[in-house]
């Protein structure tokens, strides 16, 4: 495993989108996910040129912080229990997995500072999937305009784990329409700029809809058996 490489062949990959799209390839940030490697694996990411560093974990946050700090950009990325929040929030610069107003303000309550969040929506509504539909985006997004340390920096989805890639590149053409959607509302608290989406499978359709974060765990810095 040569993250070095994964990372230059991933790299020239968006170049070649973003030419074929007209897109600027500085708009595409990769975030290594790093829950099932090693601290030595997401160091290597660092040494790559990968700045930013995603955990899905409280327990996996914690164990690479301890060893990197502040020499990774911290992405909370899954699913985020309220009564966690006071253990990371003092980590991350990202939080991508708010979908309920409950978490939204215990965010507030504990951050020192506007937290960066994304909006987790389901698009495509599988049960076994946390977020927002897409119905209840508005009026959520709405709703935290009290809270002065949340920011809406933009929206987030997984799409299907599928072969079917024209289903996968409708639900980021939909995510892309909510985030249009969002940002006309011009509402200071939600400049709601960035798109999350796209993994390993899927952020060649991801970035052809709109992505500027893309969350890659396999391709870029493998598989470790679940190790921290």
């Amino acid at each position: 495993m040569n993250v070095q490489d994964n990372y230059q062949t991933i790299r020239r990959n968006i170049d070649s989108i973003c030419e074929r799209t007209g897109r600027n390839p500085k708009e595409i940030k990769v975030i290594a996910v790093t829950k099932y490697v090693s601290v030595e694996r997401a160091k290597a990411a660092i040494d790559a040129g990968v700045y930013h560093l995603g955990e899905n974990r409280e327990e996996g946050l914690h164990h690479k912080y301890e060893e990197i700090e502040n020499k990774a950009i911290w992405h909370f990325i899954g699913s985020l229990q309220t009564r966690k929040v006071k253990n990371i929030i003092d980590k991350v610069e990202y939080i991508h997995s708010l979908d309920r107003l409950s978490l939204a303000k215990e965010i507030d309550k504990r951050a020192q500072k506007p937290m960066k969040c994304f909006v987790q929506v389901n698009v495509s509504g599988e049960e076994s999937k946390h977020g927002c539909s897409p119905e209840d985006v508005i009026r959520f997004v709405t709703e935290l305009e009290s809270l002065n340390n949340i920011q809406i920096v933009g929206l987030m989805t997984m799409a299907p784990f599928t072969d079917d890639r024209q289903l996968i590149r409708t639900c980021f053409k939909q995510l892309k329409n909510l985030q249009l959607e969002v940002q006309a509302l011009q509402l200071p608290f939600a400049p709601c700029h960035e798109l999350s989406m796209g993994m390993s499978n899927d952020f060649e359709l991801a970035i052809e809809e709109g992505a500027t974060f893309i969350r890659i765990g396999t391709s870029l810095v493998g598989n470790e058996n679940g190790g921290v």
